[in-house]
């Protein structure tokens, strides 16, 4: 299996078989760091870190020549720069990346209107109709990778199959910059030798466990018995690993996508250790998504947060709600109630506030409304945060509060996962 270095890299002849191979996953190729070379070309094959130039931050992601060096995204800046000191710190620019993504999708659409965006530099398209206007998936593919280069400037990586699940995982094969095909008739002959690690959606516990029991590549799931799986890893993951070792993957490109998640998560200049704070914290951040929640006629039917302490352990905690809701107020007491129920008491890195579980405004509406009072007050912020600006109203608590909020240096938003 290829690395995140690029290492291992593999890809399809000129002639390769495409029959039945129309489902394709495009990869930008280390895009953050490839929007940062296409802005300053004298960057051009250096190792570049992209992330905050202090030593708080983390990486957001990393060129393939910083990567050879170790160079993880999530990784302390300062870590990477300790593996690379030959590294380039680019600041991260969001808004720029979203300009090149739209274009890229754009590109996408030419070919189909099939497209299901992963993330802001993958996606999955369904080209099986578009054999007469376009050719054969490996056409296509090869058409798609030479627009995304003559008309943005960067790379991507393609993947082709039968299924979206192998073609993602042929895609991460053959990065950067290339075009792996694996036909219909060959997937269960392209999977065997694979590592579980490699299957999309198996994490590294599920993976750890797994090989703790012998069972190390896709062929030996294919060789143990549904039972075996299923004292392993639980029922439900069991029956999906079997069906996809065997190459089969139902799913479908959906060109429509609901949000599953929405959040705010802030890391603080200086770790915090006020317990006041962070529950201050957490209300504001509850606010930020329930105003986005409302913005978009969703309610949350659960809340979780995220605490990263100062030894960087990442702690995860969540609830389900009785009733959905996009009130501010409800999921912040939830956030806070989660947070009370953690025991340790280290020194705060980072905090985050996530709504789960989202359904359509109003579909579930009790006969009584307790969170009436606060609905009419966060409808009346919603009214003035759209004549005045959102940093100009904000609940009193939160003002000269003195906490290092503001000098948190990187907010990140998280919408789609």
């Amino acid at each position: 299996m290829g690395r995140g270095d690029g290492s291992g890299r593999v890809v399809s002849p000129d002639d390769a078989d495409d029959t039945g191979a129309g489902i394709l996953h495009v990869d930008m190729d280390a895009f953050y760091a490839s929007v940062a070379v296409l802005d300053d070309p004298s960057l051009r094959g250096l190792p570049l870190i992209i992330g905050g130039r202090d030593g708080r931050s983390v990486v957001s992601s990393a060129s393939y020549e910083a990567r050879r060096y170790g160079v993880r995204a999530a990784m302390p800046v300062g870590q990477a720069i300790r593996l690379c000191p030959a590294a380039r710190v680019v600041p991260p620019d969001f808004p720029r990346y979203q300009d090149v993504s739209r274009h890229v999708m754009t590109i996408f659409e030419s070919f189909t209107p099939l497209v299901e965006p992963l993330s802001i530099d993958e996606a999955f398209l369904d080209v099986r109709g578009a054999r007469r206007l376009w050719g054969s998936p490996g056409r296509i593919a090869r058409l798609i990778r030479a627009r995304v280069i003559d008309e943005v400037g960067i790379t991507c990586s393609v993947g082709a199959a039968a299924t979206k699940h192998v073609a993602k995982m042929a895609s991460t094969l053959a990065k950067p910059d290339g075009l792996l095909i694996v036909s219909e008739a060959h997937t269960r002959r392209f999977l065997e030798p694979l590592p579980v690690r490699a299957m999309w959606g198996v994490g590294p516990k599920a993976a750890e466990t797994l090989e703790s029991r012998g069972i190390r590549t896709i062929a030996d799931i294919r060789a143990t018995p549904v039972s075996a799986l299923e004292r392993a890893v639980g029922a439900a993951l069991a029956a999906r690993l079997h069906d996809l070792a065997e190459g089969r993957d139902p799913r479908a490109v959906e060109t429509t996508r609901v949000e599953k998640s929405v959040g705010h998560e802030e890391t603080f200049e200086h770790d915090i250790t006020d317990p006041a704070v962070l529950r201050s914290e957490l209300l504001r951040l509850a606010d930020r998504v329930a105003a986005r929640l409302r913005r978009a006629g969703w309610e949350a039917g659960g809340v979780a947060i995220k605490v990263r302490f100062s030894d960087f352990t990442t702690l995860s905690r969540s609830q389900t709600l009785a009733e959905p809701t996009s009130v501010g107020q409800r999921l912040g007491e939830v956030a806070q109630r989660l947070f009370e129920a953690i025991e340790r008491r280290d020194p705060v890195r980072l905090i985050g506030v996530r709504a789960e579980r989202l359904g359509a405004a109003g579909g579930g509406l009790a006969l009584w409304d307790d969170d009436a009072h606060w609905r009419r007050v966060e409808g009346a912020l919603d009214d003035a945060h759209a004549r005045f600006g959102s940093s100009m109203i904000t609940r009193a608590r939160h003002v000269g509060a003195g906490d290092g909020r503001g000098s948190a240096r990187h907010p990140r938003d998280h919408g789609v996962e």
